[in-house]
């Protein structure tokens, strides 16, 4: 018996030494991957970070409506959002909070990555430092800021072909799989030699196809060509403009390393609603022109001269990093994240709708999943009160 019980354990050690060496063996995001599994919208403590420090002397915030939380949602309503595992759901109109919902411990302090919706804030710096004039053209190519961005059809690839996703990059949208680039983008420490390094293998400014990589490229010329970081230069020209109430966090790939623009800048539901305001002021906040309403206008306006993403239509979803919602005759803009992160300005109510959560559907209506139409409908019934 203790023969038998000795050969038991050293076959379960060597089993346990060949795991640890195959682990080792492993990228080191892949490992990271293997560590964590699938992100979560409070992985704030995961990563390294960048603080984008609010004024709180100077911060302006959300009034409630005169009739604010009156409004009980229906049962099934209700019951949908705790079904979608949802941390907050607001409703604001005419610039006040009509209905707040935070729910599974959630709070109006917590902040959450609101992963793709990131990319609309890159958008907006894009379009400051081409209004400060430290980007010359969005028709200039990404080498003019990128020197090394010249390889093969990488030297073909314009600004306006980021900020409209259609520059053609060798990017693999998967976000199961454990080594898909942009499973290395999430978890590595190499994002500016993994993007700069991908090939462009479509002709650019022809068709859009969601890349998550190509907002991160943008992210990196808008840093070259203003010569700050992207949290500095968001923390200066958007985040105390905007007269947040609290810090914003973004989220590095190393130790003062590259912002993950793409992804993963982490906030409070009240303070991301300020981003659907500013759409709704075209780019002004409390009387301050943050952003030019010219580029404001074009960067909400769906980029027609692309094939959409089956490469049939005219693309009428999507302009500079940022969505757009047809709903119900309603034209929307709209910030999207992966886990069903959502900033909805709604012009023709003068509302705006957020909700951060844990899950999103997985069925789809062309381009919209099903969730994002439940929660418009949800906001409806309260701003129809």
């Amino acid at each position: 018996m203790r023969t038998g019980r000795k050969r038991t354990l050293k076959f379960i050690a060597a089993g346990v030494l060949l795991l640890a060496l195959a682990y080792m063996s492993l990228p080191y995001y892949a490992r990271q991957a293997l560590i964590h599994l699938m992100p979560v919208i409070d992985d704030l403590e995961i990563f390294h970070r960048d603080t984008v420090r609010c004024n709180p002397h100077y911060a302006w915030h959300w009034p409630e409506a005169a009739d604010y939380n009156r409004c009980r949602l229906a049962h099934e309503d209700s019951a949908y959002l705790d079904e979608m595992e949802t941390v907050a759901f607001l409703v604001i109109q005419h610039d006040s909070i009509v209905f707040e919902s935070y729910r599974n411990g959630w709070n109006d302090t917590l902040t959450s990555n609101i992963y793709s919706a990131t990319k609309t804030i890159v958008g907006l710096l894009a379009g400051i430092a081409l209004d400060e004039g430290y980007i010359r053209s969005l028709d200039d190519p990404v080498s003019a800021y990128i020197p090394c961005y010249t390889k093969g059809r990488q030297k073909d690839v314009t600004i306006r072909n980021l900020l409209t996703m259609s520059a053609g990059m060798a990017w693999d949208e998967a976000y199961a799989s454990l080594f898909s680039v942009t499973t290395h983008g999430y978890y590595g420490n190499d994002l500016y030699k993994l993007v700069t390094g991908l090939e462009v293998n479509e002709k650019p400014g022809i068709q859009y196809s969601y890349r998550s990589g190509e907002t991160q490229l943008l992210a990196f010329v808008v840093e070259a060509a203003t010569g700050r970081t992207l949290s500095r230069y968001a923390e200066e020209k958007l985040w105390k403009p905007m007269q947040a109430e609290r810090d914003a966090y973004w989220l590095l790939d190393k130790e003062g390393g590259d912002e993950k623009a793409f992804c993963c800048f982490h906030t409070t539901a009240r303070d991301a609603a300020r981003f659907a305001r500013l759409m709704l002021g075209r780019g002004k906040w409390n009387g301050r022109q943050i952003v030019s309403e010219k580029y404001i206008d074009e960067a909400l306006r769906p980029a027609h001269y692309l094939k959409d993403q089956w490469g049939q239509d005219s693309l009428d979803y999507y302009g500079f990093q940022t969505w757009i919602m047809h709903y119900r005759g309603q034209t929307n803009p709209y910030m999207r994240g992966m886990l069903g992160q959502y900033v909805i300005a709604v012009p023709s109510r003068d509302a705006i709708v957020v909700r951060l959560g844990r899950k999103r559907s997985d069925e789809y209506r062309r381009e919209l999943t099903t969730d994002i139409i439940r929660y418009m409908d949800i906001a409806m019934k309260i701003l129809d009160r």
